[in-house]
């Protein structure tokens, strides 16, 4: 067998990787996404510019952008093989498909539902901890991977019987909706993902008290807190966690919390999955089902509002700014890279009662990134714009796993993985995560 990589081997984003065998007659691709970043710079434009020869289908590990962006033109490109993903994933594919192709390809509805038919066709969804024969003679097992709802870790097992076993994006174990990873048996050879491989996040506990200061802190000057969420995940997370801290400072205040501040949505893709997302409670963590138990509905609560279309967009932007009440808005993109919090970043850098809170990775190169590292001014569409907002970083909310969570999944493995290739990662965290594993007696390629 062979492993080959389209993407996400000498950086972050672009996921994608081809396994082949049989002397390369027969391979498979596990997910085909955007660059974003410095790295779009880098590869160019986003068209595939390698043969589809052999390929018999494609695993994908999970719907965010940067591992599924490119289905349109791997698909423009005369792909037409099944695509074998999880349950939710299977849901969750149609609108990351109509966003990704009204940005890159045309606002056409007949174009746009022409091309959704032509994914849904293809789409096989498998459930999870079962063995399944795919094309090739190959067989896949799946296992959640708890970085988002449907995120899944895929063990495939050649014709020869190898067994390579791909983690793509693995979860902290702190996002309260989903389950934790749990790790194969064994391994030929194990793809690992190194995002955080050079960090450890803060406990939940400490992020959920950081969230809370920063709530409190709008509450009182009347600020506008903005958060550059991802709207798959993040979003579900910061909800779910917010309706308990709105509950325990009404509890503290004896009194509702509905005249004094707004929670604003305003990402109709974000609202759209997270509709999903009720619709998918059977894939949420015991926790979260246990909840529902007495909350029928944790990603709602009365001060929450979702915003529409662009007019009422910009309708609530100078609400906002003409009654100076507080606000905590989620929007769209999570490394501010377009869409509506541009908008507000535009209107609210400015104010020292601004809080910018990051809640997940920004890749080189993004308007995220700058503000995480403590610029002074950033430049939006060409204009530059002064930052006197307070920009807070809480890695404890982040989708991925930490040194420590990817360390400990290796270890779980009943017997430990013959090789790793480690992908997914910038080289730092890589060779971090890389010399860490190598004191551990593992053998790890290099990169």
């Amino acid at each position: 067998m062979k492993l080959f990589h389209h993407g996400a081997h000498q950086g972050v984003t672009g996921s994608c990787h081809q396994l082949s065998w049989d002397d390369g007659r027969h391979s498979l691709l596990v997910d085909c996404g955007i660059f974003q970043g410095d790295e779009a710079q880098k590869h160019g434009g986003p068209e595939i510019e390698f043969p589809l020869d052999g390929i018999q289908s494609l695993l994908l590990t999970h719907v965010h952008i940067d591992h599924c962006g490119r289905l349109p033109h791997l698909m423009a490109a005369g792909f037409e093989q099944p695509i074998y993903c999880s349950p939710p994933s299977a849901k969750l594919l149609p609108l990351v498909m109509e966003d990704a192709i009204r940005i890159g390809f045309t606002r056409s509805e007949r174009l746009i539902d022409r091309f959704l038919e032509a994914v849904d066709a293809l789409v096989r969804p498998l459930d999870y901890h079962q063995w399944h024969r795919i094309e090739g003679d190959v067989e896949i097992r799946l296992r959640p991977a708890g970085h988002v709802l449907g995120s899944t870790i895929f063990e495939v097992r050649l014709p020869d019987g190898s067994l390579v076993v791909f983690s793509g994006d693995l979860g902290a174990g702190t996002n309260p909706l989903l389950n934790p990873p749990t790790s194969p048996p064994a391994a030929d050879l194990l793809v690992l993902e190194s995002t955080y491989g050079d960090r450890l996040h803060p406990r939940s506990d400490d992020r959920q008290a950081a969230l809370e200061s920063i709530l409190r802190k709008t509450l009182q000057d009347h600020g506008v807190t903005i958060i550059p969420a991802f709207s798959l995940g993040r979003t579900q997370a910061l909800l779910y966690e917010m309706n308990g801290i709105f509950e325990r400072l009404q509890s503290e205040g004896g009194q509702s919390l509905l005249h004094r501040v707004d929670v604003l949505i305003d990402s109709p893709l974000a609202s759209r999955f997270t509709a999903l997302y009720d619709d998918l409670q059977d894939y949420w963590s015991e926790e979260a089902q246990h909840l529902m138990k007495t909350d029928d509905q944790p990603l709602v609560f009365e001060n929450l509002v979702k915003i529409g279309d662009h007019n009422e967009h910009q309708d609530t932007l100078n609400y906002i700014a003409r009654t100076e009440l507080p606000a905590i808005v989620i929007a769209g993109s999570g490394m501010c890279t377009g869409g509506r919090v541009v908008n507000y970043l535009k209107r609210f850098l400015d104010d020292p009662r601004t809080d910018i809170v990051f809640c997940g990775y920004q890749a080189s190169g993004t308007p995220g990134q700058v503000l995480q590292r403590g610029a002074h001014w950033l430049r939006l569409d060409g204009k530059k714009y002064h930052v006197a907002a307070d920009v807070h970083q809480l890695s404890g909310y982040s989708a991925h796993a930490d040194q420590a969570d990817l360390i400990e999944f290796v270890d779980q493995f009943e017997s430990a993985p013959k090789r790793i290739r480690l992908v997914h990662g910038d080289y730092q965290p890589k060779r971090t995560l890389a010399k860490k594993l190598t004191e551990k007696g593992y053998q790890v390629d290099d990169f």
